[in-house]
């Protein structure tokens, strides 16, 4: 039987995952067929949140730590990001030589209470779940929200398959953003939330003896590797899906499902090998198999071969999503987790916002055989690391 709560919680990751679906992956695709965006333009859609979330940190983690209901800051910093759509609906009034910039600035705006949300969501959330139910909760929860995002974009991919270049068609899309984004708000509003008490007693900002612990460096500088190599080329798939394969809304949608369906299926494989041998042995063939997604993509432009490899990706991006925060849990020492965590997402944010700029640059100096394989080197370079470590533990 379900509490409230976690029904609450359900209802809103649901509504979620739907606003998320009817935008994210589209965006892209939106500003290189209807605003014109170029290369560099389509490679800051994937670096400027990052960026932002890497500034906000530190203000949202003061208000998020002063609020005395967190919900009631989360559900409308969520508001005011969906409301954000509402603008980009009419994006393409704006002079035309203006308009895809207009759009990543649009992006910046969004992506600052997007931090909140994910900030506050996580603090909120480990609040409200009793600590016993948490594994099986959560674990049925993102099944359900896979689900949905499965079935939601599926939909957008057959209901608009021939809306590509129909500026109607993105309307939509981000007005349902918006909407979903309301009923976001009103299941987080809709949670039971304890009265927190404020705290006053001052921490330290940093703890720098963290980088002295040699398990924990060596890990952080393999996983920051390994992120670089995932993270150059976000980009450059969105580019090669529509600029070399020419792919409509509709095969950008089986794309995704093809992922989505490999991660609902390779889930409990993952945990159940990951149980069995180990988070880092276990992480090893997930990092080798990451490493032959821009490879072997890169390969040919026909719309099967690509659905099946990103079917392929979806495999291993489920490992990744599953054990890479397990393995910081585990190279963090318990006395000072929190600034190991913390270190840790300050320095994936920089790569996060580097790393598209390195792949784009890549791609404009060279090709896109280039660009790929340089992603496919890093993501190989950076299992082998992962493989040192794992070596390294075992003596």
């Amino acid at each position: 039987m379900r509490t409230h709560n976690e029904k609450m919680s359900i209802y809103h990751g649901m509504a979620s995952t739907l606003a998320t679906n009817a935008s994210s992956s589209y965006i892209p695709l939106f500003a290189m067929t209807i605003l014109s965006a170029t290369n560099y333009q389509v490679g800051l859609i994937s670096s400027i949140p990052p960026l932002i979330t890497l500034l906000m940190t530190v203000p949202a983690a003061i208000i998020l730590n002063k609020a005395v209901e967190q919900r009631k800051l989360v559900a409308f910093s969520v508001l005011a990001s969906r409301l954000v759509f509402l603008l980009i609906l009419f994006i393409t009034y704006v002079p035309s030589s203006v308009t895809s910039w207009v759009l990543l600035g649009l992006i910046a705006l969004m992506s600052i209470p997007n931090t909140m949300v994910n900030m506050g969501w996580q603090s909120f959330i480990g609040n409200l779940i009793e600590e016993q139910r948490r594994a099986q909760f959560f674990s049925d929860r993102n099944r359900l929200l896979t689900v949905s995002g499965l079935v939601s974009t599926l939909i957008i991919g057959i209901v608009m398959r021939d809306a590509t270049e129909s500026v109607i068609a993105y309307q939509l899309l981000f007005a349902c953003t918006f909407l979903f984004g309301v009923a976001e708000m009103i299941f987080l509003l809709h949670h039971e939330e304890p009265i927190r008490v404020i705290r006053l007693e001052k921490k330290r900002a940093m703890d720098w003896t963290i980088f002295k612990d040699h398990a924990y460096v060596r890990f952080l500088f393999v996983a920051l590797c390994f992120n670089f190599g995932w993270q150059m080329a976000w980009g450059l798939f969105n580019i090669y899906n529509v600029r070399y394969a020419e792919a409509t809304i509709f095969w950008v949608s089986m794309f995704n499902v093809g992922n989505m369906l490999a991660q609902i299926f390779s889930f409990p494989l993952w945990r159940k090998w990951s149980e069995r041998y180990g988070n880092m042995r276990v992480f090893v063939w997930v990092a080798f198999g990451m490493s032959t997604a821009p490879l072997l993509t890169a390969l040919s432009t026909n719309f099967y071969y690509l659905t099946w490899m990103y079917a392929l990706s979806g495999i291993f991006v489920s490992g990744t999503v599953l054990i890479l925060f397990n393995l910081l849990l585990e190279n963090s020492p318990n006395e000072t987790r929190t600034y190991c965590i913390t270190s840790y997402n300050v320095l994936l944010a920089i790569v996060a916002f580097i790393a598209p700029q390195i792949g784009i640059w890549l791609l404009e100096a060279f090709n896109m055989d280039v660009a790929m394989n340089m992603s496919t080197l890093v993501r190989f370079t950076a299992a082998l690391g992962f493989l040192y470590v794992y070596m390294k533990r075992r003596k």
